[in-house]
């Protein structure tokens, strides 16, 4: 996960517990995530940002696909180097490869714990090819309908608040494209270790796709089902505008052609 430097170094780059609790984590649980980071052509490169321990690169290595991986927890990425050779820790600010290296480029429960999420895709996007695939995939906080685990989620009064946030951003985008931001949330951080309770930023599908489009991304869908379930329910969770409320927030985008645009003013 990619954390502000300061609290990156104190709570996770060096945190075993973190480590522990990934692995426990089977690669069925990133399954859908690990099909949308298979490239398209034969021979093509795939980047899982926050790779965790490695149930995505292992799986995509596995199958003989060249998969690339960075995290920014150091026993993270002893663990994933046992699976995957391509893996390597970085600073959770710039990818340590060049522009369009990548075919398929993509980060999973990680967006909503960096410290700027704006720049934080454009640097998905810049190392992703022409015709690339973007995945991007994080917790929805401003779900309405659904089970919640995190303070955001939770209570219908909290989940009134997060109806009308939608609408008012969904206003916003129209009205005030340049303006837009991620909305920033303290992070909670408590003992014994608990993840996604320390999330800094409150993730959303529409303001993904909105991003993603504006660093010149062709958004190809927007799903609120993060891991496979059957066809028909898959349908129905995402066949209606009831999507941008519930649980999570899938993303898959394609970058078209010429340089990642910048979100910044």
């Amino acid at each position: 996960m990619l954390l502000p430097l300061s609290h990156q170094d104190t709570y996770y780059r060096h945190n075993e517990a973190y480590a522990e609790f990934l692995a426990q984590w089977d690669a069925g649980f990133y399954a859908k995530y690990t099909d949308a980071l298979r490239p398209a052509r034969t021979g093509g490169r795939s980047l899982d940002v926050g790779c965790g321990v490695g149930q995505v690169v292992g799986r995509l290595t596995a199958d003989g696909i060249e998969a690339h991986g960075v995290e920014i927890s150091e026993p993270n990425v002893a663990r994933a180097l046992q699976v995957c050779p391509r893996v390597q820790w970085y600073d959770g600010r710039r990818l340590p490869y060049p522009d369009g290296y990548f075919d398929a480029v993509g980060t999973l429960n990680v967006l909503e714990h960096v410290d700027e999420p704006e720049a934080f895709l454009a640097e998905l996007v810049r190392v992703a090819a022409p015709e690339a695939r973007v995945v991007v995939s994080s917790p929805n906080f401003l779900r309405v309908i659904g089970p919640g685990y995190h303070p955001r989620m939770k209570g219908l009064g909290q989940r009134w608040r997060n109806l009308r946030g939608l609408l008012a951003r969904r206003r916003r985008l129209r009205a005030d494209p340049d303006g837009v931001r991620f909305e920033r949330m303290t992070p909670i951080v408590r003992e014994p270790f608990q993840p996604d309770d320390d999330a800094t930023v409150a993730t959303n599908g529409l303001e993904m796709a909105f991003f993603l489009e504006r660093l010149g991304c062709e958004v190809e869908r927007v799903e609120c089902t993060d891991r496979v379930v059957p066809a028909l329910a898959e349908w129905l969770l995402n066949a209606t505008p009831l999507k941008w409320a519930m649980f999570n927030a899938f993303v898959v985008a394609r970058r078209r052609g010429g340089a990642a645009n910048s979100v910044m003013p």
